[in-house]
This record gives C-alpha cells, sequence and structure tokens, in this order.
C-alpha cells in the first residue's frame, strides 16, 4: 500500500545524498587522511545524524524549527561555525617530509570515536539536510501515513545514507587512490579545508545574501 510512497521517498533520498556538500567532503577528506577505518567511522556518524532529523520530523519539532527564523538561523551559524572550524583544521595540514613520502600513504591518527562524532555533529547540525527532511516528511510523505510507517521510511534514509557514505570511504580509502594523494596529501586537506570554509561561510552569509 505505502510501496510508491516509499520509491518515491527512496528516490529523492537518492538525489539529495550524492549531491556535493558538507557531508561528502568530510568523509572523503577523513578517508585520505586518515584511512579506511577513519572513512567508515565517519560515515557511521553521518548515518546516525539522519536520525536526529528523522526523529524531529516525526515529533514535529522540525514544523516548529520552520516557523522560527531566529532558531533556523541560530542552527546554520552553529553548523557554519563547525564547519569552519574543521576546515581551518585541515588548510593548516603541512607537506610531508622527504622521509615520509617514501612510505606508502601514512596515515593521520583518528579515533573511531572522533571520526563518528564528526559525521555525526556535520550531519546532525546540516541545514541543508533539515530542509530535506522538513521538506520530507511535510510534501512527500502522507500525513495520513501511520507513524510506524514513517519511523520505517527513517531508518531506511539513516542506513541508506551510511551505506553510501560507505561505499564512498571504501573508494578513496584504497591504497592506489591514496597513494596518488599520498605526495601531495597537504594540497588535498588545505583543498578540503577550503571547500569547508567555503561552505560554512555560505551558510553563515545566506540569510545576509538574500536580503542584499
Amino acid at each position: 500500500m505505502y510501496w510508491n510512497e516509499f520509491m518515491l521517498v527512496a528516490l529523492v533520498h537518492l538525489l539529495a545524498v550524492i549531491s556535493p556538500g558538507p557531508d561528502f567532503a568530510v568523509v572523503i577528506r577523513n578517508s585520505v587522511s586518515g584511512g579506511r577505518r577513519a572513512g567508515l567511522f565517519t560515515a557511521l556518524g553521518l548515518g546516525s545524524g539522519i536520525v536526529v532529523h528523522v526523529t524531529y520530523s516525526l515529533l514535529g519539532i522540525g514544523l516548529i524549527v520552520s516557523q522560527s527564523v531566529w532558531l533556523f538561523n541560530l542552527m546554520k551559524l552553529l553548523a557554519a561555525a563547525y564547519l569552519l572550524y574543521i576546515g581551518i583544521r585541515a588548510l593548516r595540514a603541512k607537506p610531508q617530509s622527504s622521509a615520509q613520502t617514501n612510505i606508502a600513504s601514512p596515515l593521520k591518527s583518528m579515533s573511531a570515536r572522533q571520526a563518528i562524532a564528526q559525521g555525526f555533529i556535520t550531519n546532525g547540525l546540516n541545514p541543508k539536510a533539515t530542509l530535506f527532511f522538513l521538506s520530507l516528511f511535510t510534501v512527500v510523505i502522507s500525513h495520513d501515513t501511520p507513524l510506524v510507517i514513517q519511523a520505517g521510511y527513517g531508518l531506511y534514509l539513516a542506513v541508506a545514507t551510511g551505506a553510501w557514505f560507505c561505499l564512498v570511504a571504501l573508494l578513496f580509502s584504497r591504497d592506489s587512490v591514496r597513494r596518488g594523494f599520498n605526495r601531495m596529501g597537504h594540497w588535498f586537506d588545505r583543498l578540503m579545508g577550503t571547500v569547508l570554509i567555503g561552505l560554512g561561510l555560505h551558510l553563515a552569509l545566506s540569510q545576509w545574501l538574500k536580503r542584499g
């Protein structure tokens, strides 16, 4: 009975999750610099962050956020500040010594907790995700759909998001890919840092740009 609705939800989510954004940038950076383990745990954190969006959408808190301009802007500023923080840290990456460049793809230390937390916070504070779930649960999913079915949709979205970014992590943590970034790894870090800072500035200035 709800198969067509589920397929629509899955399609809309697929188009949203594959589009470049903070989630994509973070999982690629961690996969390249920290290796497969760091990338997979980052992907797990990103998938877990979806639970936050699903929860407030089901409880109706998302509607409150959508009706409160200052609350939504505050969340945007928090997200922007976090992206700027991790972006600036990436910009401070230093070139490897000649001895290090002779070693195949040296890894930066990142614990599972750090990787999961970074993925979770990046997704949980992502206003793009907030807008997506607000529209998904108010426009695409019918109000007549039972709560348990909607929760099932949410579970699928969390698992699908984690699975997609696990694939991204597996690709960018491959030795052949990582070796390509090894010699220029600090420039890659700086590039991803610039992307994250750009995304953070965009979030922080978007309201001002709209008014302008």
